[in-house]
């Protein structure tokens, strides 16, 4: 379990190197929703999502010697890149470990921040768990998890700090805060932070639809996992199953998960663009979603939702603002 102090820390170590987000609102959102809308956007964070905090987080926390071996991770994108551009700005080598099938931005974008890029065959089953035990191995790299990594929670609940000095300055000490969830860091992190620094704040997860593990997983007390690859419209929140690690913190801390439709999620997207002149990816999109079409499940009073991330294939962004 990770603490406030360690989230301090982290929020220490980040200083002069993370960005700090602004908390946004628009009349129009606030309208649509029936009550008063926030959105952190973690899409104007280095290299387009939260995942940078956790990142630069990890590998600042180790020791000089340690990180100069190099690091490895496993990701569909978003956690790559945030551990390649970490990973860079401290002069050390890092391999990622990407489906094939990611999104081709994601993964030219992560070679582009200097990272070895080794691809795996995700949808024929192969396991990046073994691959990169093996690489680490072989290499003598140390792993950063995609969420379930006490550091790597502590990075994503520096975004929770910000949330609670930001609402304060609006005048906002109790909020439902929505968080875009696939294994959970950076709720877990989100609600940890909210849980010493506004305690009358309630994180609500949110996943796409299919998806519901960690809702599942709430829902019945224990980990429930996902059936099939993790493929689909929702690529960054995907994961089959909460982390051991974040699981009973969401346990411990979080409301019950909701679950949003992809056509709700490709929505959100389309007012994120026409409202706050934002890119946000589906995956990042799915708080928005839940903020502005699932009120029904959300106590009364303002809701703070994050666009968790905006790493979106053009030609699939194109197509989604075409439908509306």
């Amino acid at each position: 379990m990770i603490g406030i102090a360690d989230i301090e820390a982290a929020a220490k170590r980040a200083e002069g190197v993370v960005r700090r987000t602004p908390l946004l609102s628009s009349p129009f959102l606030d309208e649509i929703a029936g009550r008063r809308v926030f959105l952190k956007p973690e899409v104007l964070q280095h290299t387009g999502s939260f995942k940078f905090r956790g990142g630069w987080s990890a590998l600042s926390a180790m020791e000089d010697g340690v990180r100069a071996k190099g690091v490895v991770a496993f990701s569909s994108g978003n956690h790559a890149q945030g551990v390649a551009l970490a990973a860079k700005m401290h002069g050390v080598p890092a391999v990622i470990l990407m489906p094939a099938d990611a999104p081709t931005l994601k993964i030219e974008n992560t070679r582009a921040l200097g990272a070895e890029v080794v691809l795996y065959d995700r949808a024929g089953g192969e396991s990046r768990e073994e691959i990169g035990e093996a690489l680490r191995a072989d290499r003598g790299l140390t792993l950063v998890k995609p969420y379930d990594e006490p550091m790597v929670i502590a990075g994503q609940g520096t975004c929770g700090l910000e949330i609670a000095e930001q609402a304060a300055e609006q005048g906002v000490t109790e909020a439902t805060v929505l968080t875009c969830c696939g294994g959970g860091g950076l709720t877990a992190g989100i609600a940890t932070a909210l849980a010493a620094r506004a305690p009358d704040m309630v994180v609500r997860p949110i996943e796409p639809e299919g998806f519901d593990d960690v809702a599942r997983s709430l829902a019945s007390g224990g980990i429930e996992a996902n059936n099939g690859p993790e493929v689909g419209l929702c690529d960054a929140v995907l994961t089959r199953a909460p982390g051991q690690i974040t699981f009973p913190i969401m346990a411990s801390l979080c409301g019950p998960g909701i679950v949003v439709t992809d056509e709700e999620a490709k929505s959100a997207m389309r007012h994120a663009a026409s409202r706050l002149k934002l890119v946000v990816e589906p995956g990042g999109a799915v708080a928005l979603a839940a903020a502005l079409f699932h009120g029904d499940k959300l106590a009364d009073g303002p809701v703070i939702a994050t666009l968790s991330g905006g790493n979106v294939d053009p030609a699939l962004y194109a197509q989604i603002m075409a439908e509306g």
